[in-house]
């Protein structure tokens, strides 16, 4: 079917204006995602609707930790991604496209994905798994119909969608966790094929709109794990996006392009979790290691276990009642708390 946000030139090119690398294509031609294809002037998205994977996960997997916790999201993906992060741990769907030359999935509708995601009782539908932004399309349509079905909606991206699109899906969309992958030019250039500006700009622009954010950057040894660049993620966090705002920080394992890279120390991650408290942040949180205290949220006032996690699937404590800390009645920033 035909795309959304694009401008026909007089050549026959077109200019996607989906995502912020704004790729001029020529007739024939695909963008970066190679699942948008110029055909006779006219961008077409070659993955509407052809899921790729679906399964409800909890909420907490996505990571969401201050949005509707303790529920079931049901989450959808089609093939392809605007990014190549050498680090991609789905890359063998996101990266189909681009290195297979294929689109594989099965045909959904809107309308088949919201009744099979409150058929597993799911309070929220989830575009994940690979960039919701390049099936943005589908993603539109069935935001919509969710909301009218009283689900709520997430995207689960990298944050390089235009201002435009945010625009377009702001109305339909509930939350978001955006990749925050490095504060390093040179590190989006070289491992993601991006750039850093759009992402901070994209998150900026989330926030204004309404939508509620968290945040995760996977901490990678050697790359984007000195102290100084999580000092400076931890303060763009807290003076833009505000201290109450969720940090997840995720332990590397080796994967895609990077299989001899070690997995990121434990000590490492437990030292950036500091950084991110003494820079402001009310609530950051270490992820990838089951069984760590820097999973559980802290009251901000008091500083007593409010939520105690077992992984990204279990609630073993859940201390908050209305909204607020059940020792000193403090509000608990977030959605459905």
């Amino acid at each position: 079917m035909e795309a959304l946000l694009y401008e026909k030139q007089e050549d026959g090119s077109v200019i996607c204006g989906l995502c912020n690398h704004r790729c001029h294509i020529r007739t024939d031609g695909y963008g970066k995602c190679k699942v948008r294809q110029n055909i006779n002037g006219t961008l077409e998205t070659l993955v509407y609707g052809k899921l790729i994977a679906i399964h409800p996960d909890p909420v907490e997997k996505k990571p969401l930790y201050h949005f509707l916790p303790g529920t079931l999201t049901y989450s959808i993906a089609t093939v392809g991604c605007n990014f190549r992060c050498a680090f991609c741990q789905n890359m063998d769907i996101s990266q189909m496209p681009r290195e297979q030359g294929k689109i594989e999935g099965t045909l959904f509708s809107p309308e088949e994905v919201v009744a099979d995601a409150l058929r597993h009782q799911c309070k929220s539908i989830s575009f994940t798994y690979t960039e919701p932004t390049v099936f943005f399309e589908f993603a539109y349509d069935t935001a919509r119909l969710a909301q009218a079905n009283g689900l709520k909606t997430v995207f689960v991206s990298n944050g390089y969608m235009t201002t435009d699109a945010i625009d377009k899906i702001a109305p339909w969309l509930d939350a978001a966790n955006i990749d925050l992958k490095s504060f390093s030019d040179e590190f989006y250039k070289d491992l993601c094929g991006a750039r850093l500006e759009p992402v901070k700009q994209s998150l900026t622009y989330l926030k204004a709109r309404g939508i509620f954010l968290e945040v995760t950057t996977l901490l990678i040894p050697g790359l984007n794990d000195s102290p100084a660049e999580i000092k400076a993620m931890a303060d763009f966090i807290v003076y833009t996006l505000g201290p109450r705002t969720p940090w997840h920080i995720s332990r590397f394992h080796p994967a895609y392009n990077m299989p001899d890279v070690s997995p990121t120390p434990v000590g490492r991650l437990t030292e950036a979790y500091e950084i991110g408290k003494k820079s402001g942040l009310k609530y950051v949180y270490i992820g990838n290691v089951a069984g760590h205290a820097g999973s559980n949220t802290y009251c901000p006032n008091c500083g007593e276990t409010l939520v105690k996690r077992a992984g990204h699937f279990q609630l073993q404590e859940y201390m908050i009642q209305n909204g607020c800390c059940t020792h000193c009645f403090t509000p608990i920033d977030g959605v459905g708390m």
